[in-house]
Parts: C-alpha cells; sequence; structure tokens
C-alpha cells in the first residue's frame, strides 16, 4: 500500500507561488498560501493551473491533439488544541477538459486499405510515420473529467493512545468522445462514447498505542463503498455502407455486394425487402449502461514487539469482507450484427439445392419441394452428393462475412443464470523480524500473504464464460451470435517471501530487497480493442531484488540510483485470451530496470545557491502485449479458435525499451526567488505505450505512443 500524506498547514504565515513555461506553449501557474486564523487553527489554499498546446496534428481536421487544460484547487483547515485534539478538513475540487488522445497505426491490413482507397477517401498514417505525431481522425478527440471531494482527520491522543478517525467522500464524473474507427473516414462513431460517474465513501478507524516502549500496537476496521455508473454509445457512420460494401465485393470476387445480400437474406426469411436499405446504415449501433456497486469492509491489527533492544518481531492479521452487484446493459439495433449468418448460410444452401434439382425436374417455379429432393437423392446419390458440395461451396463465403459483425448483440447480465453479484472474504497475515546489526545497519526477514476480491469486466466485451453455456442454452436465454468470454475475475491471493537490510550513514544510504512473490489466481486484464478480457491465471510468480541508494562524495554532491530486476513467469494459465499461456512471460514486464541520477548544489558567496539536477531512467526490452485477440484463427463455420498461436505471433513485432533523461538546473537566492530551466525526454526517445486491434479494421493494429521532448524554465518565490 501507498499513503501519500500532503503537508499540515502551519501556524506560521507563508506560501509560495511559482510560474513555468516551456514548449508547445506549456504554462503552468501554481502556489500555497498558509497561515493560522487564531491560536489553534492555521488554514492553507493551493490552486494551479496547467494548459499547454497539443503535440500531435490531426491532418484531417488541421486541430491538434493531446494538449493540458486543467486546474486546481484544494484547502485545508487545522484545529490543533491543547488537549490531544487534532483536526483537519480538506476539500479539493479539479477539472480536466482536453483534447485526447492520439492513436497511431502501426499495421495496417485489407480493412484499412478499403477504408483508404478512393471509393471512400479516408487517411491513416503510414505505419513507418508513427512518430512524426501525425494522424487522420475525422474529428477531434475530448476528454472532460470533473473530481471533488471531502475529508475529515480527528486525531486524539490520550496517554500512550491515539484515537484516528478519517472520513471521506469523492465524486469523479467523466465524458470522452473519440473517432472511434481512428481514421479520417466517417466508419464509426461515438456520441458520449466513455461516461462515467464513480461516487466513493471512505470511513477508517485506528487505536495505536505504546507500552514500555517495548510494545506498539495497532488495531483499526476500514469500510469502502462505492457505485459506479459508465455509459456507451457507438454507431456506424456515413462511410459504413460503402465500406462494408467494398469488403464484401473484396471477399467474395465480386459475386456478392450488400443490396444483393440484403435481398437474398430477405427472400430467405420470406420477405425480399425486409432488409432493403438496413445493413450498415448510418445511426445504427449500440448503447450500453453498466452499474457497480461495491461495498466491503475489513478489521486489521499489527503489532510490533522489541524482543530485545536490536530485535524487533512484528506480526499482522486482516480479515477483508467484499460484496458486489453489476448489471450490463447492451441494446443492439445494428441489422447486420443480429444476422445468424451460419442459419442463413445453410438456408441459402438448401435453396440452392432445390433450385438445381428443380431445374433438372423442370419444376414449375424453379424450387423442388422437400419430397422430390428426397426423391432424387434416393435415386441419384452420385449426383445428389454434387450438386450438394455444389451448393455448400457456393454459400461458404458468406460465413467469410462473419468478421464485418462487429456490433453483435450480448447476453445481458443480470440473467435466468448469471445473478450479477459476488460475495469474497479473506484472512490475511504478516510476520516479520527485524534486527540491527550496528547502529547504522539493518537487516530483515518477512512472509505475508495478501488478497484482491473478485473484479467486474465491465466493458463491451463482458460476455458470459463458455462454462455456463450449456446452462444459457437450458435456459433459452442464449442471443443470436452468442460469444463467451469473461464477466468477472475470482479472487487472487498472493504470498511474498522477502529478504532485505537497509543501511544509513553519514555520507551514504542503502536498501536491498530480495523477493519471491506467487499469486494464485492472478487477475489478467487485457485491451482487446473494444474491451476487455479479464480472467485467471492458476499461477503468476515473481522473484527479483531491488536496490537503491544515495552517496555524497563531498557536501555538495549526491549521488543517487536504483536497480530492480524481475523474473516474473505464468506458472499456470490454460484459460487466457491467448490459449494455454502456461510457461511465458507476461507482457510488459522489464527484466531490468534502473535509474541513476546526480544533484550539485554550490553555495557561492553572497548565500545564494545554484542547484543541479540530472536523472537518467532505462528500462529494458519488453513485449508491449501478449498477443492480438483478432489475429486468432478460427472456424469461418462454427467461430471455434484454431490456433491461438497466430494470435501470439502477430503481437511479438511490437516491443519497447525506455530510456529518458531529464535535467534541470536552478538558481536559487536567499531572498527565496528560484529561477529554474529544466528539460524531460532530453534525447526524445519515442516509444509505443501500447498496442491493439483496430476496430472493425480486420489484420490492422493501432497504438499509442509517448510524449516527445519537453523543455522550459520557471520561476519560484517562498516565503
Amino acid at each position: 500500500m501507498i499513503s501519500i500524506v500532503t503537508q499540515l498547514p502551519k501556524f506560521t504565515f507563508g506560501g509560495n507561488v511559482e510560474a513555468s513555461y516551456g514548449n508547445y506553449n506549456a504554462l503552468v501557474l501554481k502556489g500555497v498560501v498558509t497561515g493560522p486564523i487564531s491560536q489553534n487553527v492555521a488554514v492553507s489554499l493551493a490552486a494551479g493551473y496547467n494548459k499547454r498546446d497539443g503535440y500531435v496534428t490531426n491532418l484531417a481536421t488541421n486541430g491538434k491533439i493531446g494538449d493540458r487544460n486543467r486546474w486546481f484547487v484544494r484547502g485545508q483547515l487545522l484545529f490543533q488544541g491543547d488537549s490531544g485534539l487534532k483536526v483537519r478538513i480538506i476539500g479539493d475540487y479539479n477539472q480536466i477538459d482536453e483534447i485526447c488522445c492520439g492513436v497511431f497505426s502501426v499495421q495496417t491490413g485489407q480493412a484499412t486499405g478499403v477504408l483508404t482507397s478512393p471509393l471512400i477517401g479516408g487517411k491513416v498514417n503510414a505505419p513507418a510515420d508513427l512518430f512524426k505525431d501525425q494522424l487522420y481522425f475525422n474529428y477531434d478527440p475530448t476528454n472532460k473529467i470533473d473530481n471533488y471531494g471531502v475529508s475529515g482527520q480527528i486525531d486524539y491522543e490520550f496517554g500512550p493512545m491515539t484515537l484516528t478517525s478519517i472520513t471521506a467522500y469523492r465524486r469523479s464524473k467523466t465524458a470522452t468522445n473519440f473517432d472511434t474507427d481512428f481514421t479520417s473516414a466517417d466508419l464509426l462513431r461515438g456520441a458520449n462514447i466513455g461516461r462515467t460517474d464513480v461516487k466513493t465513501f471512505t470511513q477508517e478507524l485506528r487505536l495505536q498505542a505504546n507500552f514500555v516502549d517495548r510494545v506498539n500496537v495497532l488495531i483499526g476496521a476500514f469500510y469502502f463503498n462505492e457505485k459506479v455508473a459508465q455509459g456507451t454509445n457507438v454507431v456506424w457512420g456515413t462511410n459504413a455502407r460503402t465500406f462494408a460494401d467494398t469488403l464484401v465485393r473484396s471477399l467474395s470476387g465480386g459475386s456478392q455486394n450488400i443490396p444483393a445480400l440484403e435481398g437474398l437474406f430477405g427472400t430467405l426469411t420470406g420477405n425480399p425487402a425486409r432488409y432493403t436499405g438496413q445493413f450498415f446504415a448510418a445511426g445504427q449501433g449500440f448503447t450500453e449502461d453498466d452499474l457497480l456497486k461495491d461495498e466491503n469492509f475489513s478489521v486489521f491489527s499489527q503489532v510490533d514487539f522489541k524482543v530485545t533492544d536490536r530485535l524487533t518481531l512484528t506480526g499482522g492479521i486482516n480479515y477483508t469482507n467484499d460484496k458486489k452487484r453489476y448489471s450490463v446493459n447492451l441494446v443492439s439495433n445494428d441489422v447486420f450484427g443480429a444476422l445468424d449468418l451460419p442459419a442463413l448460410r445453410n438456408a441459402a444452401t438448401n435453396a440452392g439445392i432445390a433450385q438445381t434439382i428443380g431445374g433438372i425436374l423442370g419444376v414449375p417455379g424453379g424450387f423442388a419441394s422437400a419430397a422430390q429432393i428426397g426423391a432424387f437423392a434416393a435415386g441419384n446419390p452420385a449426383a445428389f452428393g454434387q450438386i450438394q458440395t455444389g451448393a455448400a461451396a457456393a454459400t461458404a463465403p458468406l460465413l467469410g462475412l462473419r468478421p464485418l459483425q462487429f456490433i453483435k448483440p450480448i447476453l445481458n447480465i443480470p440473467n435466468a443464470v448469471e445473478d450479477g453479484r459476488t460475495a469474497d472474504d479473506k484472512f490475511t497475515y504478516t510476520a516479520r523480524l527485524a534486527f540491527d546489526v550496528t547502529d547504522h545497519l539493518n537487516a530483515y526477514v518477512s512472509y505475508a500473504t495478501g488478497y484482491k476480491a473478485s473484479s467486474i469486466n465491465l466493458s463491451r466485451d463482458s460476455r458470459p464464460p463458455a462454462t455456463l453455456a450449456t446452462a444459457i442454452a437450458a435456459a433459452g436465454i442464449g442471443v443470436v451470435n452468442q460469444d463467451f468470454g469473461s464477466r468477472i475475475a475470482t479472487p487472487e491471493n498472493s504470498s511474498v517471501y522477502e529478504l532485505g537490510i537497509k543501511g544509513s550513514w553519514r555520507n551514504a544510504s542503502i536498501n536491498l530487497a530480495v523477493f519471491s512473490e506467487a499469486i494464485k489466481g492472478f487477475q489478467s486484464n487485457i485491451f482487446i480493442g473494444t474491451g476487455f478480457f479479464l480472467g485467471n491465471a492458476g499461477k503468476e510468480s515473481v522473484r527479483g531484488f531491488e536496490l537503491d541508494g544515495q552517496f555524497r562524495p563531498v557536501p555538495s554532491l549526491t549521488l543517487s540510483g536504483s536497480l530492480t530486476y524481475l523474473s516474473p513467469k505464468y506458472d499456470d494459465f490454460k484459460q487466457s485470451a491467448f490459449g494455454d499461456a502456461t510457461g511465458i512471460r507476461p507482457a510488459d514486464i522489464p527484466t531490468v530496470s534502473f535509474t541513476i541520477g546526480a544533484a550539485y548544489e554550490h553555495e557561492l558567496a553572497n548565500s545564494d545557491r545554484i542547484i543541479a539536477n540530472v536523472s537518467f531512467h532505462h528500462e529494458s526490452k519488453v513485449q508491449v502485449v501478449e498477443g492480438l485477440p483478432a489475429f486468432i484463427t478460427t472456424n469461418p463455420s462454427t467461430g471455434a479458435v484454431v490456433s491461438y498461436q497466430t494470435g501470439i505471433d502477430a503481437a511479438k513485432p511490437y516491443t519497447r525499451e525506455e530510456n529518458q533523461l531529464d535535467a534541470s538546473l536552478t538558481y536559487a537566492m536567499k531572498n527565496g526567488l528560484e529561477l529554474t530551466i529544466w528539460g524531460r525526454n532530453l534525447t526524445d526517445t519515442r516509444n509505443i505505450s501500447t498496442i491493439f486491434d483496430s476496430p472493425a479494421q480486420q489484420g490492422s493494429v493501432s497504438a499509442y505512443t509517448n510524449q516527445p521532448r519537453t523543455w522550459g524554465g520557471s520561476v519560484r518565490f517562498r516565503w
């Protein structure tokens, strides 16, 4: 757990203000003022504004993407009495309203070629130009977030004990909209594509006591209540029908087109005009609304016992109880996505057989009846076999249209088989033995267990697990084109052994930790372009070490560094998004990462100071994702997986290596004024952050990238 504690208001008047300007017209203004308003009450007020031009050019609109436009305000009140009572109240509000974010093409397939053909005229960036920061969206993406919250902390000291209560409420509202197909063609578009409203209430109580300087006891309880409402709306754009028609003509060798398919499928269902003008019509799509209510509580205790002046034994225990209720309600009016293509293919095959035999027999109207077909088959088995094979071959291309069913219905939840509820609880514990080898060196060994409650997949790819297929069929609630995937990931349980040393001397410090962690039921969450695949690995393990330290060879120079080595592995993951992943290394976890830095401070004769900082961060090469689901080979007739390996192989070329150099130089005057020049990612190292299958573009891959070099100058005044 990471706990961030901000500075308390002070009972002496003070503060600081800062202004910074950098490339891309980056302007940052921030400041804080603090001081007393009475003998026992102090306050502080902080505010900030951050604005920057976008660094990505949308060549379709001439707009800029990746800007900064955010501000915040935060106030605190502190009451500190003479009777051991301390009360702290914090309120804050912040807002983000930006044009974000850029998505680039790193691989184009046949579908993208259709979008960029003269018939449609769409454009995407050339994969070779990935880091030119130029793209083509038919409208600029927007991202607006409002966050606010209030918290109150009460501390009361009586004797050797301190009672603490922390109460907090927070709300976050998000509204995002972006060009869902990531091209300048109007293929898919969102209307409030991402809407979230998260309300969180927490309450914590702690009692800490210290007895005879040898026993420190902490007991407490924590309550968490969160409500999440989110929604998505995606529809076909004005180019969708032409796009689909061109693909159909290409996939069928020119033998089929969208109007012909509408007539064929209408005829097969008894009304030739049923689907006229309905396939891939602009405005068709889906609307999704999801709800999640999460309520949990935990009780915990920890005891530190000084066995001797140098030996300390620590033991802790925690009980957590978590309950979730959730619902997914997706309504689709996409006509083509709701077609049962295998059934229609069978109907078309049978119609072809009936027509062929009807022609041979000279049946009025051209189509033989079932009785006539049966008699023909009995009397001419060889000829019937050839007719049957020929008809099946003629209609087989219809199954190749299944990838175009991008917007398919899903089985919503709760339903007759899935109640949309989880309930988990678990005891976890920790034990630690620490020994002061000397006054400057401490060694320790520890063992701890951990727990993470069930997680819920709230995305368009929230689908029932395949294990429920029989129950869903028995209940008669399956939808057309029923897909299976993941709704939830069941709880994960971890255990970790750690051995370490901590040393601190006048001119140096060092920390070393060697650890081995195993996670049973590891919750794997993989972005697959339109949503997420959430599932459990049987077991994931990681072994490694972390080393960090500082050294001051002279008083004015501090050298620092940190090194992490990790060796992770899926020990057991038979049901991953890419089949049996047992034995492979999880993606996006570098084997080696390190940071080295130097800080130099020199005091001038007039007591002003010059401060220089430089740091370099490196992460060894990693595969960005483990696989790309759209490249998995499936049976066109049944949709069953033929090979996961093609999805795994498709992702292998996409790797990332981090190398970032940052530096700053400050002139600090004794009157409190500071002048700084700074730069981040000074070598302008560019890389891919993540990749995913391009929506509705089979064979194409999209990516997010990191930010380019930024630099600027700052002026700060402290008092």
